[in-house]
């Protein structure tokens, strides 16, 4: 793994991510809030879930400090979450501007939710990042779905195959 390819998968996902938002800022406040279904319940909940796990990851990588998991009802709108979620994708691209291919080698120790301590090298967990964000887009997409919206495809081949 190289940095570019991490680049490349950030970039993938900040593209999805665009044609996910632009489908999202159709719903009404009510709809972007409502429980529907999924392991965090709304459109709005899932978003910063992913949000707050990618600036998490990028915080343990040695990026910009995130502090305490952000929290749902900070967002009361997606134009809110949008603010923040740009500012992380640019903490983000500048993170990758330092980085060289053998900083990905570099072990970094973290502890999850069950309290043991992990160690895992920083490409992994960036790698990781950006997995985590493409399955949750999927259940986004899905919680659109069963608002009455179509999110259109954002696959990666659609990405790669765009003029």
């Amino acid at each position: 793994m190289r940095v570019k390819d991490l680049e490349e998968l950030f970039d993938y996902s900040y593209w999805a991510n665009d044609r996910l938002f632009e489908v999202a800022a159709q719903l009404t406040p009510e709809e972007f809030t409502k429980p529907v279904a999924g392991s965090y319940g709304s459109v709005r909940n899932t978003l910063v879930h992913v949000l707050s796990a990618e600036w998490g990851w990028l915080d343990r990588c040695g990026g910009a400090r995130r502090g305490s998991a952000l929290i749902p009802t900070d967002y009361p709108t997606l134009i809110s979450l949008l603010h923040q979620w740009h500012q992380i994708e640019s903490h983000t691209r500048e993170f990758f501007g330092t980085l060289k291919d053998e900083d990905l080698d570099r072990v970094v120790e973290f502890t999850l939710g069950d309290g043991l301590r992990r160690a895992v090298p920083l490409g992994r967990l960036l790698h990781h990042a950006a997995i985590h964000g493409i399955h949750h887009r999927g259940q986004v997409a899905l919680l659109l779905r069963s608002l009455g919206y179509v999110p259109g495809n954002f696959d990666i081949l659609i990405y790669y195959s765009r003029s």
